[in-house]
This record gives C-alpha cells, structure tokens and sequence, in this order.
C-alpha cells in the first residue's frame, strides 16, 4: 500500500434528474400528506437513500395489499406494471406515481407499437422492477424478453410478423449496442425507438468511467448491489482498462487490501448514490494516506423533471 494516493473523480456522477425527482416527490408527499406515506419497493435502489426515507416516516412495502385505505402511496421511479395503477383506482387509494419520465418514453413506446400491431422485443436484465413494470404494460405474450446477442439468435418468429424493440434505461451502452446490431442483422425490418432508450445519465456516467479508467490502478464504484447502472458501471471499468474495479455501498464496505500498489484510484457513484457517500470514501482515503482529488467532467447535465401536478402547491389533496 502506497502513502500518496490520487483520487481521480469522474464526472458526471451520483443522482440523476429521474432520482432527485423520486425522492423529491416523497418527500414533498409527506409534507403534503403527514406521515407514514409508502413507497412501493425502494424508492431508489440505494440503501442510505431509502433509510434517510425511512427516518422521515415512508414506509416501504412490497405491494399494494400492505396500504392502509386511508394513507397515500408512491409507485417507485422504477415504474410499475399498468395492474398497480389499476388496482390503486379500484382501491381509492390516493397514489403518486414516481416513476422517471426516461422509463415512461419506454412505456408509451411499448404501447404505441403494440397498438400498431408490432411484437415487441425488450432488451434488458430479468427481474429487475424496470423490466417487470415495462413488461407489465403489455398483455402477456405481447412483449419477449432478450438479455444477450445469444438470445437474440434463439428468437422464432414468423417470417411475416411486424417486430419492435425497445430497451432498459439503464443497461451497458456497448453491449447494447451489440445486441441491437443483431436484432438488425436478423430482422432488418424491426423498427427502433425514434431516440435511444438508455438514458442520458447512464450513458454519461458510462462515458465518465471509461475516460478515466485505463489511467487508474483501481476503480470503485459506490452503488447498491440490486442497481443495475452501478452494476454496468463496474463492468465499463473493467473493460476499459481497469481490471481491479468494485462496487461499495459505504466506506467501510472498502477492502483496503485492493490499495495494494495503487497509485491512482478511480472513484464514481451510480444514479442513485448520493454526494455524499463520495464525500465519504474521500474522506476515508485522506485518514490513510496522502491523497489528493481531481475531478475529471465529461460533460454537463441540465436535465430536471417537473413534479407530478398532485404535489404542486395548490393542488387538491
């Protein structure tokens, strides 16, 4: 283990427009509303995130048979299947949907093709609540789930059927790009979002990593295990130079043995980390040695979301 250290943070990082408006909206539900308000599932796959929630009386559920009749419930910024919705509205439950307006644009494109007749093939991971809630917005068998280019080549349709795709927000930009590549290949007549789905956080924190990995000896990633762009994060730095990359949730996740020999460490944080846990493994590099910090930004972002009309000052509880 070295005494100096470089800390190399990459930018963009941490909270996305999509995340900040998730938590926004609980937050201001409660202030509208009075506690408990639940959340079905994590608001945000990052466990700090949701605690701090926690702390300030959301209540975390896992499906609407859990909320009480009388109490407001908020729908993750992940999305949801159209049933949940549905069975708030038979319910009379008061509910705010938190869902990103990025995944939105995928649920109104799954829908649009499919009223045009077209098959719809999703690129994405299974079980992940992105894909089960864009899944969900389709009768079942109208939409085919493919995680690999090897998918892709066990695909049987019909010769003559109309085919679309369309793809998780937060999946590997590259290895995206491959698995349409041979969507293409197959069915040159699939038609393709009007714009890419992947949103504009993923892509940009992919591109930060990947500028500054093939200079760092180790990369860490602060993200949550079930958050699928910290995940990709991981794997962008290992494929671009920087085989000795991992993820943490917290500091003390850190195993200092990976220090061994490193000059340069690498340091992002997925769309649902924030600010703060950088803060965090920074100042727990400072107690251990020698470090300094620059910041290396690939490109700015100016995104924001507006919030759902419901929790706008003057609506109607």
């Amino acid at each position: 283990m070295t005494n100096s250290l470089s800390i190399i943070l990459a930018g963009p990082r941490g909270f996305c427009a999509g995340v900040d408006r998730a938590i926004l909206i609980v937050e201001k539900a409660l202030e509208k509303f009075g506690p408990p308000v639940y959340v079905r599932h994590e608001i945000v796959h990052n466990r700090f995130v949701v605690d701090s929630l926690r702390h300030k009386g959301a209540v975390l559920v896992d499906e609407l048979d859990e909320v009480p009749g009388d109490r407001p419930v908020v729908f993750s910024a992940h999305g949801a299947p159209k049933s949940v919705p549905s069975e708030a509205q038979r319910r009379n439950l008061i509910y705010v949907d938190a869902t990103c307006p990025l995944v939105s644009k995928v649920h109104r494109e799954a829908g649009r093709h499919h009223r045009n007749g077209c098959h719809v093939v999703l690129i994405g991971h299974a079980g992940h609540p992105e894909v089960i809630g864009t899944t969900g917005q389709l009768p079942d068998g109208a939409m085919t789930l493919v995680e690999t280019v090897d998918d892709v080549a066990r695909l049987d349709f019909q010769s003559d059927a109309r085919l679309a795709f369309v793809t998780q927000t937060t999946l590997s930009v590259d290895e995206t790009s491959d698995i349409i590549a041979a969507l293409q290949a197959r069915f040159s007549d699939i038609e393709a979002p009007k714009k890419e789905d992947i949103c504009y956080a993923t892509t940009n924190r992919q591109e930060a990593v990947k500028s500054i990995a093939p200079a760092c000896n180790l990369f860490l990633v602060i993200g949550a295990p079930n958050s699928s762009n910290s995940k990709r994060l991981v794997e962008v730095a290992r494929r671009n130079g920087c085989a000795n990359a991992h993820m943490i949730q917290r500091a003390h996740d850190i195993d200092w043995g990976w220090f061994d020999g490193v000059a340069r460490l690498g340091l992002t944080a997925g769309a649902s980390a924030p600010e703060i846990l950088v803060e965090e493994v920074i100042e727990a590099c400072h107690a251990r040695f020698d470090a300094s910090v620059e910041e290396r930004v690939t490109t700015e972002e100016t995104v924001e979301f507006k919030l759902p009309r419901a929790l706008l000052p003057g609506a109607a509880a």
